[in-house]
């Protein structure tokens, strides 16, 4: 009976991190794996159950270092930025652009350098975008499994900060694509060492990749009173 109970624990916290990351992280948006979550929840606890709405409505007042402008304006970005790609590229690219604090990461496959070498171009020219990381790669298009495999992999690296002593996992913006996993955040150089460690813990993860916006820890603190005045 214990080890049913803690089987069910730890389903009960894979679902509040990927409802959690569905609702405020903006990654999950496969319709198949969110059908697929609700499946998941119907066979899970009522504690679960009742977090499934505590999710939808709380979520998007989570903690969030960044202010509500610039989350708005990362939204924005990536809105134009995906919109500037399908316009530029077609059918002929798979791509995921995703914005934190007006830096853009570019990610998924191209079939030559040209189309590379556009993407970067085109995204660059969106609106308030500050830098681009292009890190598409020149290959064939992931297939349906390998994304999957990506997509459960990202859940068990959110999973690790979720659990990791001493590391606020809302910090962090955590993209996954061919087995590299790519850390965004404003952080601390201390925050930023530790949740690489925690990274390369996680079985399957074949490389990191950071992209971090460095902040101290006088404005850590600063951000933290923000937050802490917002929530009252």
């Amino acid at each position: 009976m214990s080890a049913l109970r803690a089987t069910r624990r730890n389903g009960e916290r894979f679902l509040f991190l990927m409802l959690y990351q569905r609702f405020a992280g903006g990654w999950l948006r496969s319709l198949t794996t969110t059908l697929a979550m609700v499946l998941v929840a119907t066979q899970l606890s009522g504690c679960a159950q009742l977090m499934l709405q505590a999710v939808s409505v709380g979520a998007m007042v989570s903690v969030d270092r960044r202010t509500a402008g610039a989350q708005l304006e990362d939204e924005t970005i990536q809105l134009k930025a995906v919109a500037a790609l399908r316009q530029a590229l077609g059918s002929s690219g798979n791509f995921t652009v995703t914005s934190y604090n007006r830096q853009v990461l570019i990610t998924g496959e191209v079939p030559d350098a040209a189309s590379k070498t556009l993407a970067e171009r085109v995204v660059g020219q969106v609106e308030n975008v500050r830098t681009v990381y292009n890190e598409l790669g020149i290959e064939n298009a992931t297939t349906l499994a390998q994304r999957g495999s990506d997509l459960y992999l990202n859940a068990r690296v959110r999973a690790a900060f979720f659990d990791a002593p001493g590391l606020s996992s809302n910090a962090f913006k955590v993209v996954t694509t061919r087995s590299t996993v790519y850390l965004m955040g404003l952080v601390t150089v201390r925050e930023s060492e530790r949740a690489v460690r925690v990274t390369q813990q996680v079985n399957g993860v074949q490389r990191i990749v950071k992209v971090f916006e460095l902040i101290g820890e006088e404005e850590l603190a600063q951000i933290g009173q923000r937050g802490s005045r917002s929530g009252k």
